[in-house]
């Protein structure tokens, strides 16, 4: 058994949403116990503000995240790649486990579907914590 902990990356189009309130949740979650990375394949150039309320409505500070281009570099070395839509962007590494969660695209979304949204992840972050566990 290793003491190095898992590394998640969660990845969408432009990392200015599902994948900023994934990262949210997992580091809530899981604390220091997992390493918590978030990418785009074509990042925006800020957070989606309503991801960033929704998140401070459950006591979780996403204000300081800045969407990031996913690479080939930050697709290597990680755990588990956790995809949300960016379909063939997405650099295959061979030996990682890739999971893809179908979400609602927050952006331009009603409040209450990015509330939807964040419920979502925050149940679907809760049974990958459980995995990693």
């Amino acid at each position: 058994m290793t003491d190095r902990k898992p590394v998640v990356l969660f990845v969408c189009v432009h990392n200015a949403g599902r994948s900023q309130m994934a990262a949210g949740w997992l580091t809530a979650l899981a604390g220091d116990r997992v390493e918590v990375r978030s990418a785009g394949s074509a990042p925006a150039d800020e957070i989606n503000p309503a991801a960033v309320q929704v998140m401070q409505e459950v006591g979780i500070d996403i204000t300081d995240a800045v969407p990031v281009k996913l690479d080939h570099e930050l697709a290597q070395g990680n755990d588990v790649v956790v995809t949300m839509g960016c379909g063939d962007a997405c650099p295959y590494v061979p030996g990682t486990r890739y999971v893809d969660w179908k979400l609602t695209d927050p952006a331009g979304q009603p409040i209450e579907v990015v509330r939807e949204v964040r419920d979502e992840i925050r149940d679907r972050v809760r049974a990958l914590v459980a995995e990693l566990d």
